[in-house]
């Protein structure tokens, strides 16, 4: 374990210093677009476009949907870091592994995270292409990323999540909704489970009765690290798809990508009324 750790904590510094040496004025907040949310970068005004592979220590993305770049730019005129594709349980990598960007972006000075994803909707009812506010989560993902030794200078042991989602930035992205006349813009509760197979109906009914408005593959490890980094997070989902237990309907990958690619352009003017309010 203390391996582990050592060698972890060696791979984010050597990832922080290359960055540093690339990126010039340190990133206000870092954005995590999710699966089939890629194009949103078009957005950004990048000053840098960097493969992943290009910085040392970083993971590489293995899913369809996800480009695997980091762009340094600006967004509404706020210095922003963007991660065009994340990393998850199911692609074999530890919880501490996959959200080793976060890290990064948290010591490169980035004080806020806007956590994106794509989820199947469980309340009845949303509707798909619906973008759901994260008030809570509940993460069913069997690994923690701060499992093992504390690294104290990067936070607490035992970190306070009790508003893990920062509540001024969801009352923000509430009024932001309203300027834009986003109508389908909703608030719920996120519910991570591992993956990579999608949820039966049994599963479904069982993650109603929990309480979760939507499931995912990801976000909540990334959420976790944020919060023990000091970050202030706000989490959106595009409800790609709803899916009634009692009336159960296939799902696929490809579905799931168009859907949430319908959903970019509303989601696009969202993020950018946020960021610019920040």
């Amino acid at each position: 374990m203390d391996n582990d750790i050592y060698s972890y904590r060696l791979r984010v510094e050597a990832a922080v210093a290359h960055l540093a040496e690339r990126v010039g004025d340190p990133p206000e907040i870092t954005i995590i677009l999710g699966t089939g949310l890629g194009d949103l970068g078009d957005r950004i005004e990048p000053s840098l476009i960097i493969p992943y592979r290009e910085i040392p220590g970083f993971p590489w993305t293995t899913v369809a949907g996800h480009a695997g770049n980091l762009l340094i730019g600006r967004l509404a005129g706020r210095a922003v870091a963007v991660l065009q594709g994340r990393f998850h349980y199911y692609e074999g990598y530890s919880a501490r592994e996959l959200t080793l960007p976060v890290r990064v972006m948290a010591l490169l000075g980035a004080g806020v995270l806007v956590v994106t994803n794509v989820a199947g909707g469980l309340n009845l009812d949303f509707a798909p292409g619906s973008l759901m506010i994260i008030r809570d989560h509940l993460n069913l993902i069997p690994d923690n990323p701060l499992r093992g030794i504390n690294i104290d200078e990067w936070g607490l042991r035992f970190p306070d999540l009790s508003a893990a989602y920062d509540e001024d930035l969801r009352k923000l992205a509430g009024r932001v909704a309203g300027k834009l006349g986003l109508a389908d813009v909703v608030t719920g509760i996120y519910g991570a489970i591992p993956g990579p197979s999608l949820e039966t109906p049994a599963e479904t009914r069982y993650l109603r009765h929990c309480g979760i408005d939507a499931v995912g593959m990801s976000t909540t490890p990334e959420v976790i690290v944020a919060n023990h980094a000091s970050m202030r997070v706000l989490g959106v989902s595009v409800i790609a798809n709803v899916n009634d237990p009692d009336d159960f309907q296939p799902i696929r990958l490809e579905d799931v990508i168009t859907n949430s690619r319908l959903a970019l352009p509303r989601l696009a003017d969202f993020l950018t009324g946020i960021v610019a309010e920040i």
